[in-house]
């Protein structure tokens, strides 16, 4: 059993010293496991990058490729009246709203509640203003809202309530 010891202590004298030759394939073999291993590296850095851009750029639906669905927010630039009279809120004023990025399911909104809207392109919807939302003379709130497209869990934004115009009541 001793000898047996002393034979496999004694193996790595036996071993020969790398010459230029081994050392020098050896040291090419290295290197190509390394090349083979960054590049690996590399074209995994480069898949991820996707997900992450999604994930840092989800409100910019013209950086996210999966927002074709995705529908702009209304932007209201001025109403065909500022001023009415409750008389003719007592006939149905039709309120016609100039703005910008209306589409066929945007809707119109006095006070916050939806009133029947009438889309005539993507600049212009007619509201027709009624008592049942506004009861006596004041101010209110015209705002158009649009609901959100089928983009939700991709990190889109889409859709959403313009600012608000003054329309006066007297």
């Amino acid at each position: 059993m001793l000898h047996q010891l002393s034979e496999f202590s004694d193996d790595w004298k036996s071993r020969k010293p790398l010459d230029q030759g081994r050392a020098r394939r050896s040291g090419v073999l290295v290197q190509r496991m390394i090349r083979s291993r960054m590049k690996r590296i590399s074209a995994c850095l480069r898949l991820s990058t996707l997900p992450i851009a999604l994930l840092v750029f989800q409100g910019c639906n013209a950086l996210n490729p999966l927002c074709g669905s995705a529908r702009p927010a209304p932007i209201i630039g001025s109403l065909s009246a500022s001023t009415i009279t409750f008389a003719q809120v007592q006939q149905g004023f039709v309120l016609t709203v100039n703005g910008s990025q209306f589409v066929s399911s945007s809707v119109g909104l006095v006070n916050g509640t939806t009133q029947s809207t009438l889309i005539l392109s993507s600049t212009q919807l007619k509201i027709t203003i009624t008592t049942a939302v506004i009861s006596a003379p004041g101010t209110a709130n015209v705002t158009v809202s649009t609901p959100s497209g089928n983009s939700g869990p991709l990190g889109c934004t889409s859709g959403g309530i313009s600012h608000a115009l003054v329309l006066t009541v007297t």
